[in-house]
């Protein structure tokens, strides 16, 4: 049971399922009844690390692959995942081997999932437009792609070779001329099947063995044999985020600030326990430090969920991984529909399903979410696979703030504007009052030169 429910009051008891049970919480799962909203920010937070050795110690690495480049990379990656490598690039033969040995059922369905996130990020093309401001002020916009992107995929435990369609297809039809991804070896020095293929699929330019706080300053800064990019994208461990936020200071921009994955579940009477539960592990699984919740106003489905989450971790080869993760994870009884509401737009989810009667009424008061799942038959995981859209997400509550990546997040718009001699007429006066008013008379003089007729040229 988490600390926050051992020192609930007797309005606020802790529970199992909520009928009095004296049964210890399942995995460490705890909740509360009918929290109030003073509380809730309290009882909201997500799993926190001590940051300041971690920081120390990242940096540490950072400044070594900086200064030393490919012998540092080399270093590390022998240190940490005890891997000697004579080349860091993968090769175009290593590449095709592994996609040619993939199971073919496997391959069709990362080609079907590859085609509905082309499919779905195509559509977010932006259209540029002419806009007249003022007569003779023609202003517009031109969208241009990152030129370098750096992909970060995590291995360990779950290579999620799934990410990199999420990453490199939109950076492949933003325009991006090169797409650079690291990903840790396996203990042979070579990467796993899935990985070489989706990569191959997807478009990516290089591909390096390289994994954690090592990868990211690779690409933030350069080595021998990986590139700088402009822009590292792509989610992992407490390490690699300090070190992407680290970087993300003075030598490259990243996506977004992430941290570990989570979901909650907005479930009322209606929903189906078996369906609850089984999206609530699939976050679980991800690893001891995710967090999921669970906020009804049904006692009843929380026995049932409770029933459903014991029967299905069972099955579980992940299981460890779910426990711990239950451990930071939180159900709510509340009162009604709008505080069901109100404590989503303050937790932020990064996955949120909605299995509630009315879910599309229900979906659009929800203004703080990484991705929404509608109804019961929308299961967090297509979402994270083939449904089309992207599974890189703001996590730790920065959903209040940022964007899921998207085609946006790998392309820049560039403005143009173009004034006639009848426009700077009627725009002028304009910019010398304004200027003026900012006591910069250079800018208001470079608009009053335009006004004034100027003899043509060579007289």
């Amino acid at each position: 049971m988490n600390e926050n429910n051992n020192n609930a009051d007797s309005k606020n008891p802790p529970f199992r399922g909520l009928g009095g049970s004296q049964a210890p919480p399942l995995g460490g799962w705890g909740g509360l009844k009918y929290p109030s909203r003073t509380d809730w920010p309290s009882l909201l937070q997500r799993p926190s690390f001590e940051t300041a050795s971690l920081n120390e110690k990242v940096k540490a690495v950072l400044d070594d692959v900086k200064a030393n480049g490919d012998a540092a990379v080399r270093k590390y990656t022998a240190q940490f995942d005890k891997v000697e490598l004579d080349s860091l690039l993968v090769s175009n033969d290593e590449i095709n081997a592994g996609a040619a040995q993939l199971n073919p059922e496997l391959k069709k369905a990362i080609e079907h999932a590859a085609a509905n996130i082309r499919k779905f990020h195509e559509a977010q093309r932006f259209e540029s437009k002419v806009i007249e401001t003022t007569p003779g002020v023609k202003c517009w916009q031109k969208s241009v792609g990152i030129e370098k992107v750096g992909l970060y995929i995590p291995g360990g435990t779950a290579p999620l070779f799934s990410t990199i369609l999420m990453l490199a297809i939109p950076a492949s039809i933003a325009g991006c001329r090169e797409i650079v991804l690291c990903t840790p070896p396996q203990k042979d020095g070579n990467l796993p099947n899935e990985v070489l293929f989706a990569a191959q699929l997807s478009g990516i330019t290089k591909i390096f063995k390289i994994g954690g706080i090592q990868a990211i300053g690779a690409m933030a800064y350069g080595t021998e044999s990986v590139p700088k990019v402009y822009k590292i994208f792509g989610p992992g461990n407490q390490y690699v985020t300090a070190a992407k936020q680290l970087v993300s200071m003075s030598d490259v921009s990243i996506d977004m600030p992430a941290g570990p994955s989570e979901a909650a579940v907005m479930a009322d009477e209606t929903a189906n326990a078996a369906f609850v539960a089984s999206d609530l592990l699939s976050q679980a699984e991800h690893g001891a430090d995710s967090q999921v919740i669970l906020v009804t106003t049904s006692e009843k489905l929380i026995d049932e969920v409770q029933v459903e989450l014991e029967k299905q971790l069972k099955v579980l080869p992940r299981i460890d991984y779910a426990l711990k993760a239950l451990e930071n994870s939180r159900i709510f009884l509340v009162k009604t529909e709008q505080e069901m509401i109100d404590m989503m737009n303050l937790y932020a989810a990064e996955h949120l399903i909605i299995q509630m009667r009315n879910y599309t009424e229900v979906a659009e008061k929800i203004i703080n979410a990484g991705s929404i799942f509608l109804g019961s038959y929308t299961p967090e995981s297509a979402g994270d696979y083939a449904s089309g859209t992207n599974h890189t997400l703001p996590t730790n509550g920065w959903a209040k703030s940022y964007s899921g990546v998207n085609l946006d997040s790998f392309i820049r718009k560039i403005t143009f504007q173009e004034i006639t001699q009848e426009g700077i007429q009627n725009l002028g006066p304009v910019i010398e009052q304004m200027a003026e008013a900012e006591s910069l008379f250079a800018h208001k003089n470079a608009a009053t030169l335009r006004m004034t007729p100027q003899p043509p040229k060579g007289d």
